[in-house]
């Protein structure tokens, strides 16, 4: 088998997973995005949190040209991506009682605010302690994770439960078990991952639609431009003055 042939059968998977997500999450989709814009509304603020690989698309939505300027990444130090040494101690640390409790509460989080929370399997101590202290601070909390998961693994938090049995709505991203998309004869594992390309897509979906929302209500969005157009600087600029207080990546 050629490589474009494998090429090709990894763009049809993600686009299989990305036209599922798009027919049956979209009510979900709408519930988050509103959610997002109440908590706008209301003056709350946003974060996202996700490790090792789910990172990747919490961070996609942090500090980007057009998306919103209130979406602040919640770090936990040594889970973030790959940059730990060894890699290995953030999937360890995903595995940690009481470390999300910790980082919440030394956080800026405060009730009203909202949390969005990206764990592929949902199973490990930190994503699920996450979202049950995060709630019983009164933040709204949006999972995103594969449920798939929650019906065919064993839970790692010492509840026996998962991500999704703990937020406020809840986006399933419909990965496989084992987030690899593409098999074959010669190749012993699984390959081709496509849990970064889809939640990635949730997640804008869910932003574009907070905007959106906020549009509808008569409120000025708050999205960032693009720093390399011409004047994206002096927009960027005034709107981190007007939400500053809202507004932890620049502090």
């Amino acid at each position: 088998m050629s490589d474009g042939k494998l090429a090709d059968q990894f763009f049809d998977a993600a686009i299989d997973l990305l036209q599922r997500v798009r027919d049956e999450e979209a009510q979900s989709i709408t519930a988050a995005g509103t959610l997002l814009a109440d908590t706008v509304t209301d003056g709350g603020r946003l974060f996202a949190f996700g490790a090792g690989h789910s990172s990747l698309a919490a961070q996609d939505v942090v500090y980007r040209a057009g998306g919103l300027a209130l979406m602040n990444l919640l770090a936990v130090p040594g889970v973030v991506g790959v940059d730990v040494m060894p890699a290995t101690l953030g999937s360890a640390l995903e595995r940690v009682d009481g470390l999300a409790t910790a980082v919440l509460d030394s956080s800026p989080l405060r009730t009203g605010d909202a949390l969005v929370i990206i764990s592929l399997s949902g199973r490990n101590a930190l994503p699920v302690e996450m979202a049950l202290h995060a709630r019983a601070l009164g933040v709204k909390v949006i999972g995103v994770t594969s449920v798939a998961y929650a019906t065919e693994t064993r839970s790692r938090h010492t509840s026996g439960t998962y991500l999704r049995d703990h937020c406020d709505l809840v986006l399933d991203s419909k990965i496989p078990i084992g987030d690899a998309t593409l098999t074959l004869d010669s190749i012993p594992a699984p390959f081709a991952p496509a849990s970064t390309v889809v939640t990635s897509a949730i997640l804008q979906a869910v932003m574009a639609t907070a905007a959106g929302t906020l549009a509808e209500r008569g409120i000025e969005p708050p999205l960032l431009r693009s720093g390399n157009v011409d004047g994206g600087h002096e927009w960027n600029a005034r709107v981190m003055e007007e939400y500053g207080d809202r507004i932890f990546y620049q502090q």
